[in-house]
């Protein structure tokens, strides 16, 4: 998996996940998780977890040691902490890519539940993500109900009519008309 180089916005050591899953949330990050597990760091073990993050839920997993994706990626990252922790701002439009790639989609809910063991931000998590859902499906209604408007000729064409009464009015009590 192949990401562009975001902004860092944290770097440290952390024994929780649940730290890490809950700021992405708090602050609605779109961008990445780079986890890198104390076996990585201590015992020459390969790979780095990869979590990308869409307002601030979950989105994508990926394991780069493993070369696993998803859900299975998850388990391969839920390896004993602790862990040194990149997190990185990244624009929507550069991770687009990354969120369509079905094999590496994760349930939003799954890594507080697997990572974290934290049913509570599981289902804050869940919240959000039903609320982005909502977002984007209002945003689709919107453009539908345009396009219904623009489709509807005898409504414009009375709009139309009365603009050019109006405009006709205005010109006469300008003195723009004889």
């Amino acid at each position: 998996m192949k990401l562009p180089s975001g902004r860092l916005v944290r770097e440290r050591v952390v024994t929780d996940l649940t730290t890490v899953l809950a700021t992405a949330l708090d602050s609605g990050l779109t961008g990445y998780a780079l986890l890198e597990s104390q076996d990585a760091l201590l015992l020459d073990a390969d790979g780095v977890g990869v979590l990308t993050f869409a307002d601030g839920v979950p989105a994508v997993a990926y394991h780069t040691g493993t070369d696993s994706a998803g859900e299975e990626a998850l388990a391969d990252i839920a390896v004993a902490g602790p862990y040194r922790l990149e997190l990185y701002e990244l624009d929507d439009a550069a991770l687009a890519e990354v969120h369509d790639t079905d094999p590496m989609t994760i349930p939003p809910e799954l890594p507080a539940e697997q990572l974290a063991g934290d049913p509570q931000l599981a289902e804050r998590t869940l919240e959000a993500a039903a609320t982005e859902q909502r977002d984007e499906s209002d945003e689709t209604t919107g453009d539908s109900a345009v396009e219904a408007f623009l489709d509807d000729e005898e409504t414009i064409a009375e709009i139309q009519q009365r603009a050019r009464e109006q405009a006709q009015e205005r010109a006469e009590e300008w003195g723009f008309r004889r």
